[in-house]
């Protein structure tokens, strides 16, 4: 009954279009709470007080769900392609994973059906499903599943897939065979490590996101102040950042795209800063509504816009180009 129930629920996320699936245990060993505790105390979170105030959450899945015994791990594919290359110094990027409609939406729809799928096999099965919406180590849980290794760049890397994927998870408290970890196959690279342009990888797998240019242009409230380093080192990023997933070896061999239709929007490969001055809040509601990038909010969308205009301007006076990378 036990493996039949699994092969059902992997069939059937493979209908829904999911990538990937694996099953794990829900316990979180100690050396990972104390790394989590150590990256707190270090003030790695910047801003975002969600993660300490609820340390205990992600230390213990009980408290999440009761009597928890298995994590479903899943993944979804939404790597676009790459954008053209384009020279112009008006043209600011996007991240990959914003350019088409908000994870959140696509891929929480797909976790939804495939948690009502298992609850109508076994109505007695208790579970709880997840987007980037909990208070989860997502990561960690996929690391230990199998669904790929934990770079230095802090992101999992699927052999198949890069990292340019999202992760959902299902809570369950149903007993189901695990599935083992993989190999680490980062080796001795440090590509990703030594392309960051603010250092914000303090070390291999630990993130500073006080100076991580994803933080300030996509998580930070429109109204805090970005680092000077990030503003100064931030050379073409309105929203969120690519460069160590960009240099990792493992996403520079993809040859296929998403075959999620939402995910694809070329037009959103960039965005052109001269249309910034006439650029309204009914601009931006229309161009980004279900986007990720709604998420920083009007204010913000515009503070990042003028943070690299001001700062493509001053490099202008200055006559020279900045080599931080």
């Amino acid at each position: 009954m036990k493996n039949n129930f699994k092969t059902q629920i992997i069939e059937k996320s493979r209908e829904l279009g999911l990538t990937d699936i694996k099953f794990t245990d829900a316990n979180v060993d100690e050396k990972t709470k104390q790394n989590l505790k150590q990256w707190i105390e270090l003030g790695y979170f910047a801003n975002m007080n969600y993660i300490p105030n609820n340390e205990d959450k992600r230390n213990n899945p009980q408290l999440i769900l009761e009597n928890v015994q298995s994590i479903i791990i899943c993944s979804l594919f939404y790597f676009p392609g790459n954008p053209p290359n384009i020279n112009e110094d008006n043209y600011a990027k996007i991240s990959r994973y914003a350019q088409g409609k908000d994870y959140h939406f696509v891929m929480l729809d797909k976790m939804k059906n495939l948690e009502n799928y298992i609850q109508e096999i076994n109505p007695q099965i208790n579970t709880k499903s997840y987007t980037d919406t909990g208070h989860i180590l997502e990561k960690y849980f996929a690391q230990k599943s199998g669904i790929g290794w934990q770079g230095k760049n802090s992101l999992i890397i699927s052999p198949k897939y890069g990292s340019y994927f999202f992760i959902g998870v299902i809570f369950t408290d149903y007993l189901f065979d695990y599935d083992k970890p993989i190999n680490d196959y980062c080796g001795t690279c440090v590509r990703c490590i030594n392309a960051c342009p603010t250092g914000a990888l303090v070390q291999p797998r630990v993130l500073d996101s006080r100076v991580c240019i994803a933080y300030w242009t996509v998580e930070a409230k429109p109204d805090e102040e970005i680092p000077k380093i990030v503003k100064e080192r931030n050379k073409d990023w309105l929203f969120g950042c690519d460069i160590c997933q960009e240099v990792c070896p493992y996403n520079r061999k993809l040859l296929d795209i998403t075959n999620v239709n939402e995910f694809i929007n070329p037009d959103n490969f960039y965005f052109d800063l001269n249309l910034i001055n006439n650029f309204t809040k009914d601009n931006f509601n229309q161009k980004f509504a279900k986007s990720p990038i709604k998420r920083r909010k009007y204010e913000g969308f515009i503070k990042n816009a003028q943070n690299l205009i001001d700062r493509k301007q001053n490099k202008s006076k200055d006559g020279i180009e900045d080599n931080f990378r």
